[in-house]
């Protein structure tokens, strides 16, 4: 108690605490996007409860890690070397995770261009999506941005109870944005593509990571921003054009 209170009297334990806040909320958005793209692919009856376990998921997850810093701190250690280049078990993770949002943002554009494709490799053999296949595939995401949001945290920080009130913070936020960020999403079908354009971008990002070269976050939400703002200066474009025709 006393160790917790000392921590609360300490303006650099509130300092850090902010600035670990923003960032893992940042983060988040790149799980939440995942999220919610993927659940409006369920039937409308499943979505909200699908959001609700995979943000939990992602809050036990995260939890879960913080646990075990001791471990989390050795995942950054080599495993092995390819060329000279050593690989420790969080590239690894990375890499993995990477591929894998390449993968289906890939199989989701494919889809979204050709309503009708043919036999392909990005093809299932289900024309909808399942509840239990949505949840494992939100599982392995979970998974890749709970590592990276915690060893995030582990960098930033040395004590726990920031590091936990950081994620308490940052899944809340979360939680509050999922429905209207899928609701968003949902209605406008220029903004999925865009939404797919950022998984792709930073699954990009998470490859790069894994095999060692640092991308900036900075640079990477910017181009996020930047991105988002004239895709809304476009909305506001064609709504206005609308009501211009509604009134011929």
């Amino acid at each position: 108690m006393n160790s917790l209170m000392m921590l609360a009297a300490d303006p650099t334990a509130w300092v850090a605490l902010a600035t670990l806040i923003a960032m893992e909320v940042v983060l988040g958005i790149d799980n939440l996007i995942f999220i919610s793209i993927l659940t409006n692919k369920l039937p409308a009856h499943q979505q909200e409860k699908a959001r609700r376990i995979g943000i939990g998921l992602a809050l036990i997850m995260r939890l879960a890690l913080l646990g075990t810093v001791a471990i989390i701190v050795q995942l950054t250690e080599p495993v092995f070397e390819v060329f000279g280049h050593g690989f420790s078990w969080r590239d690894l993770i990375l890499i993995a995770g990477g591929l894998f949002l390449v993968w289906k943002a890939t199989k989701e554009i494919h889809h979204s261009v050709d309503p009708h494709p043919n036999e392909d490799m990005f093809d299932t053999k289900k024309p909808q999506l399942g509840f239990a296949a949505a949840i494992g595939q939100i599982l392995v995401l979970d998974l890749v941005f709970s590592v990276d949001s915690i060893i995030t945290a582990v960098g930033m920080t040395d004590h726990v109870p920031i590091m936990v009130i950081a994620v308490l913070v940052a899944v809340t936020v979360m939680l509050l944005a999922a429905n209207p960020l899928a609701r968003f999403i949902q209605a406008n079908p220029t903004v999925v593509m865009l939404a797919l354009g950022f998984l792709l971008m930073i699954g990009m990002t998470l490859i790069a990571e894994g095999f060692g070269a640092h991308v900036p976050k900075g640079y990477i939400y910017s181009a996020m921003a930047f991105s988002a703002l004239v895709e809304g200066l476009n909305m506001l474009s064609r709504r206005s054009k609308r009501k211009g025709e509604a009134k011929h």
